[in-house]
């Protein structure tokens, strides 16, 4: 059900809690050219997070940055593409349990008409389970 894993680059931007700000955001990208490959995001307090992987990590790193986000990190997670069916995920998940890897966490993109479900995890261990998944 692992169709393809690679290892990606995740930017992490801590931003203050606002509306507006993941507009900002993707405008900023999308202005340069950046397609974002994949998304999420939370609030805590009067912070957010902004977890995403785009086609180009490096160009649009810089162009958050030009733009006056200064709190980006830039992660290292494995980006896998699944069949987009039923019992998909529980494949990945149970293959990273069996192999006493620990999700930190993860997130994904998905579409209809049999395109591939897009899954950004990051684990205990993301060189291990890398090798989990192409095995």
């Amino acid at each position: 059900m692992i169709k393809d894993a690679k290892m990606g680059k995740e930017l992490v931007l801590t931003v203050p809690n606002k509306m507006g700000t993941m507009a900002n955001v993707s405008k900023i990208l999308a202005d340069h050219g950046i397609n974002i490959e994949g998304v999420a995001g939370y609030a805590m307090g009067n912070e957010a997070k902004i977890m995403l992987v785009a086609d180009d990590v490096l160009r649009a790193q810089d162009a958050l940055t030009k733009a006056g986000f200064n709190a980006i990190e830039s992660k290292e997670v494995v980006v896998a593409q699944l069949e987009n069916k039923t019992g998909a995920l529980k494949s990945l998940s149970t293959k990273l349990l069996d192999a006493k890897i620990d999700i930190k966490y993860l997130y994904g993109t998905t579409c209809s008409g049999g395109c591939a479900a897009t899954i950004i995890v990051s684990t205990s261990d993301n060189e291990k389970a890398l090798v989990v998944f192409k095995g």
